[in-house]
């Protein structure tokens, strides 16, 4: 029995894909979860955690705002370990910094004063992405292994116009520069794109591209690393559960071109109409690799295969009525 079992924790942005899972997780192994939302009102934003097994006995939902400094004060007060997944997730924006930089340079700030503050937080658990890992400007090739110690270049993806990127980027940076300043021990899991089964009932940015393919939209020129929610959600767990576990942990089962990942559906659908064409008409961007070697060691974990994911995701959206087929 670990030790850390049955304590309180605190998983902000708790309706998110990624978050929904770990909240599920948390509470089959027995803690107490206290988890921040927006609205905590709306029953299509926190019904699915609510009907969580163990929710009515070990869930206690607050609302929280990210831009607002304190609000997380007296949730994190009395919690073990914060995990921090609140962020937007938004690949099309008007307003970069208000729709994405803000929210997630501040609010991972003030979720972290929050953790200063509260003497009970042993670790902080932060859900960046691989996006504050791999966009350098190098360029990528398959023989490239992008791994823990890359971080992207912020001007890079300003030239690039890679708001979320950058958005993750910078709160990275801002983070391991507050946590060092304040003696906070904090793990970062940096996943790839995230697939699998939604416990949340709208469709979200991660797994809109399988669904973009299945409503015969043209794939897109770009290759991305896919790893499986459940896989995520477990190594954020693991991340504060393992003691010796530090820094970053890059998640990713395998780096494909859309093109694979539009392969891949037809395979496992033959009776979709998925494409079989690119939107622009230009050599394929390369693959490239992302070591995973450290989440492997350190954690243990078996990476869910891409398919398995794939068919997973669009069962989910049959399920949810996202899709009728």
């Amino acid at each position: 029995m670990n030790e850390t079992r049955g304590k309180v924790v605190c998983v902000t942005g708790a309706s998110g894909f990624i978050a929904s899972w770990i909240v599920k997780f948390l509470l089959q192994r027995g803690y107490t979860v206290r988890a921040t939302v927006r609205d905590k009102g709306n029953p299509k934003k926190v019904s699915h955690l609510a009907n969580l097994e163990g929710a009515k006995e070990r869930l206690h939902l607050f609302k929280a705002d990210l831009l607002e400094e304190g609000s997380f004060d007296s949730v994190v007060e009395g919690c073990h370990a914060v995990f921090h997944t609140a962020s937007p997730v938004r690949f099309v924006v008007n307003n970069p910094q208000a729709e994405l930089i803000d929210p997630a340079v501040k609010g991972t700030l003030n979720v972290l004063k929050s953790c200063a503050k509260s003497p009970s937080v042993k670790r902080v658990v932060l859900t960046s992405s691989i996006s504050a890992v791999a966009f350098t400007g190098k360029p990528k090739s398959p023989e490239v292994v992008v791994d823990e110690t890359w971080f992207s270049d912020p001007d890079f993806c300003r030239e690039s116009e890679f708001w979320y990127t950058l958005s993750k980027t910078l709160a990275e940076e801002a983070a391991w520069k507050f946590v060092n300043e304040n003696n906070i021990d904090m793990i970062v899991i940096n996943p790839t794109m995230v697939a699998g089964p939604l416990l949340q009932a709208e469709i979200n940015e991660s797994v809109e591209p399988i669904l973009n393919l299945i409503n015969g939209k043209p794939f897109l020129n770009r290759s991305f690393g896919w790893v499986n929610v459940k896989d995520v959600a477990n190594a954020h767990i693991l991340a504060y559960e393992i003691a010796s576990a530090s820094g970053r942990y890059c998640l990713s089962e395998r780096v494909i071109h859309y093109s694979e990942l539009a392969r891949t559906l037809r395979d496992l659908y033959p009776t979709f109409q998925i494409p079989d064409k690119c939107e622009v008409d230009e050599p394929y961007m390369p693959t490239y690799q992302i070591s995973t070697d450290k989440a492997k060691k350190d954690f243990g974990i078996e990476f869910t295969p891409l398919e398995v994911s794939v068919r997973e995701t669009v069962e989910s959206f049959r399920e949810k009525k996202i899709i009728n087929f």
